[in-house]
């Protein structure tokens, strides 16, 4: 069985059924283990970038119901899940640089995640790896001028900056 302490080989990745490849990368796209499931069906993967692309290329050719599920899968940035302690383990690595808010930017992020969610009915989705909480809530109040489309589109190209990120760590060469 796949363990997280140790990432899994891409050659064993490979060689896994359907199931057993979808459970070993659990947790690369949240809540959304059908995107390896049908990434599966692209093996064998030379390397990461091409394990990621078949990855991404699931994502572009589903539903657009299963796009806005796989975006509503993931939590608030510093919101209710954050401060219970209830998000994946995969999504409670990534959220510790923005853990540690004063007073004035929690207030922030409440206002404009409330915001955010309001006008698109969905999370707003960054890739927190790439940015600081500043610039992060510089790119909130920025991404809820976009239209829907827009930021349906942005929403999923920071989804799969999340999932290199996570494939990275999850697998090695």
């Amino acid at each position: 069985m796949y363990s997280v302490l140790m990432p899994a080989r891409l050659t064993w990745l490979n060689a896994l059924e359907r199931a057993a490849f979808a459970s070993a990368l659990d947790g690369v796209f949240e809540h959304s283990p059908w995107v390896a499931a049908r990434a599966w069906e692209q093996r064998p993967f030379q390397d990461l970038h091409q394990l990621h692309e078949a990855l991404v290329r699931a994502v572009q050719q589903a539903s657009d119901e299963e796009k806005m599920e796989l975006i509503r899968a993931h939590p608030e940035l510093a919101g209710t899940a954050a401060r219970a302690g209830t998000l994946t383990k995969e999504s409670a690595a990534e959220q510790t640089g923005i853990d540690a808010l004063n007073p004035d930017e929690a207030g922030r992020f409440d206002i404009y995640n409330a915001r955010y969610r309001e006008r698109f009915g969905f999370p707003f989705v960054i890739c927190v790896r790439d940015h600081n909480k500043t610039e992060i809530l510089a790119e909130l109040e920025r991404r809820l001028r976009h239209d829907l489309p827009t930021e349906r589109h942005k929403a999923l190209d920071e989804i799969g900056r999340i999932a290199w990120h996570r494939l990275r760590e999850r697998v090695s060469g």
